[in-house]
């Protein structure tokens, strides 16, 4: 087994709050590289990791970024390769991994190995980060046809020199393992060496997952009036947003007749106000009257003093008040009381009231309900 340790070099500036997954001395990036995709069938011959140390006792200045590679130097050493990287990551009490798309291939890969060989090691007292995983569900927000990890570097404009996939390099292996040929050693272990430097760039591609996971905040609310294609006059609540982090690359989309565009740390969001007459509908039926000529229900404290030819009981889709204001929609109950046109219409409104338009605090939630509802539409 060959152990091979080198600085990166020309780091690349991250752009992303690493403490927001970990402190930075307890992260370690990690990569493997195999002979296949089934543990039963093939080979483990590279486990690469990238961390940074801090440079002085008091824990205030950042170091360089290391990479460490094990390499397989024939098929015998993948035990060998386990127990190295095993110890290095507990000795140093590197705790919470990063990874792309580790939770499908490479930890489960690495599990299987350390039962084939009767090692007794887990990730058990691990945390992770999986960068496909936290991206992966935005993919047709991002306009990506996949989350591939060199997708996602082009979208956020990386290069390489590594030009091979890993599949690419499973014969690059057989023949290395035959011929110990320096080239193939230098393919092998720059084609790793990219994909943890390569992670590393990615980490901004973790914004537009913070995006829908951590709190926005809301500069300002306003309403604003235009004309739709039709020459209708119409109204929209406009909230600038301050971002969880920095995109690092604008986006824009729309679903539900809401908008969103977001640029640096800021973002702006659109939503439709409606002014119109909508119904709000008691819990409990069974205490009202429903009085069919004023087309409202009361509590039956009040409607008795109705006269029985004016009132019914009232049922689940009759028992309502009806109020003309001005409302926003909501695709799950956020705010509340919550208003419908009719009893069985799926969507939700509530009202904006001279209240609500002072609640930074509940404008910021529905920032975020808004904001999850457009990205379940893309």
């Amino acid at each position: 087994m060959k152990t091979v340790h080198t600085l990166l070099a020309d780091p690349p500036a991250i752009g992303y709050p690493i403490e927001t997954l970990s402190s930075p001395d307890s992260l370690l990036l990690l990569d493997i590289e195999t002979t296949g995709f089934s543990p039963s069938t093939s080979r483990l011959y590279l486990i690469g990791c990238a961390y940074q140390d801090y440079l002085d006792t008091a824990r205030s200045v950042l170091g360089d970024w290391h990479l460490i590679q094990w390499f397989a130097e024939d098929y015998e050493e993948e035990s060998d390769l386990l127990a190295a990287f095993f110890s290095f990551a507990q000795s140093r009490s590197r705790r919470h991994l990063l990874h792309f798309n580790g939770s499908t291939f490479d930890l489960p890969f690495l599990l299987h190995k350390c039962r084939q060989f009767g090692l007794p090691y887990s990730f058990d007292d691990f945390e992770a980060t999986d960068l496909y995983r936290c991206v992966s569900p935005y993919k047709h927000f991002l306009g990506l046809p996949n989350c591939r990890q060199k997708t996602l570097e082009r979208f956020l404009g990386i290069d390489r020199e590594d030009i091979y996939s890993g599949g690419e390099l499973i014969e690059i292996y057989h023949s290395y393992v035959k011929t110990h040929s320096p080239e193939s050693e230098h393919l092998l272990l720059l084609h790793n060496r990219e994909d943890l430097s390569g992670m590393l760039s990615l980490l901004p591609i973790l914004s537009y997952h913070d995006l829908f996971h951590r709190p926005v905040g809301v500069r300002r609310v306003q309403s604003h009036a235009y004309r739709d294609l039709s020459g209708e006059k119409r109204q929209e609540l406009y909230m600038t947003l301050s971002l969880p982090s920095p995109l690092p690359r604008e986006v824009s989309f729309g679903a539900c007749g809401c908008y969103f565009k977001g640029c640096g740390s800021q973002g702006e969001l659109r939503v439709p106000i409606y002014e119109e007459e909508l119904k709000y509908f008691y819990a409990n039926y069974r205490d009202y009257y429903y009085l069919p000529e004023e087309d409202i229900a009361l509590h039956k404290s009040v409607g008795a003093f109705v006269d029985r030819d004016h009132r019914m009981q009232a049922s689940a889709s009759t028992c309502y008040t009806r109020k003309r204001s001005a409302y926003l929609p909501q695709w799950d109950v956020v705010v509340e009381p919550f208003f419908k046109r009719e009893y069985q219409s799926r969507e939700l409104f509530f009202e904006i009231t001279d209240e609500l338009k002072k609640d930074r605090e509940t404008f910021r939630r529905y920032a975020a309900h808004v904001l999850s509802m457009i990205a379940s539409q893309c």
